[in-house]
């Protein structure tokens, strides 16, 4: 096929071989299969802020650090210069977001190469070796629906782990090769501790996965991983190996106000003594 302009440059650089064929074209990136050497992998090529259907962009960039404080002052302005750098962050985004995904082993495409915006990256494929499905596009067993729901609630599990959360996790993101479930499109992945919508996003996450394999698997409907997995983060104790339930119970014991009042009556107290001790020893006594 005709090279696409954007990777016209990687040609001419050795970088790419081949574009063998489009792959896909989604509201924020067009895909397509190309050949490296004797490596068949994936050039993903960001579409322009105005070319985007993805409209919630603020909303995801909340907690995302920029040390340039040049490029921050353009950024939070708006000028010409700062929507060029906001769209340069957007695309980082993902490639930051799957090296630390692939480190920590989360299931994500591989990431071979990022240059003047377009990454390269491993092509999931299937037992044939074709571009793997979208978990969307299979129709599946309960048990198989039951097993690819508990891997991919362990993957969302372990992404928070290393502080991430995908945003925007449904079964139109999600591979399925010969090795399972592979978790794709990570652009608007947010940072946990700085994002005060992450916990919404997460919640948000884990519906939609139970959502869709609960259509095989009713019971998957009424599973409650998303709190689950939230208060184990606050609390200091999510781990990778971490063994969830699916069960969430509210803590709705009232609280205790006369042990709270005592508390506070005995820090009171506590500070004026040493006001008053202060005090005398400022006067020599």
């Amino acid at each position: 096929m005709k090279t696409p302009k954007k990777l016209e440059p990687l040609v001419e650089n050795g970088l790419i071989d081949e574009v063998v064929r489009a792959l896909k074209s989604g509201k924020e990136a067009a895909v397509y299969v190309v050949r490296s050497g004797t490596q068949i992998c994936c050039a993903k090529v960001y579409k322009e802020a105005e070319q985007r259907g993805f409209k919630q962009s603020v909303l995801y960039q909340e907690g995302r650090k920029v040390r340039n404080s040049r490029r921050a002052r353009a950024m939070e302005k708006g000028s010409r210069y700062g929507r060029r750098e906001q769209e340069s962050e957007w695309r980082n985004a993902e490639v930051t977001a799957l090296y630390r995904l692939d480190a920590v082993g989360v299931r994500v495409p591989k990431p071979y190469n990022f240059i003047d915006g377009v990454l390269l990256m491993e092509l999931i494929t299937d037992a044939d070796g074709q571009p793997a499905p979208r978990l969307n596009d299979l129709d599946m067993s309960a048990e198989q629906a039951r097993s690819y729901h508990g891997f991919l609630i362990g993957q969302i599990a372990r992404m928070l782990c290393d502080g991430l959360v995908h945003g925007d996790l449904s079964e139109y993101n999600v591979l399925v090769g010969t090795d399972g479930p592979v978790i794709i499109d990570l652009p608007q992945a947010v940072d946990a501790a700085g994002n005060n919508n992450a916990r919404m996003m997460l919640q948000r996450d884990v519906a939609n996965m139970a959502a869709y394999f609960g259509r095989f698997a009713p019971e998957l409907l009424s599973s409650d991983y998303g709190r689950e997995i939230w208060k184990l983060y606050q609390s200091g104790e999510l781990r990778p190996e971490t063994e969830l339930s699916g069960v969430f119970e509210e803590n709705n014991r009232p609280a205790d106000l006369r042990s709270v009042v005592r508390e506070i009556d005995a820090a009171r107290e506590e500070n004026e003594a040493r006001k008053r001790y202060l005090e005398g020893f400022s006067d020599g006594r």
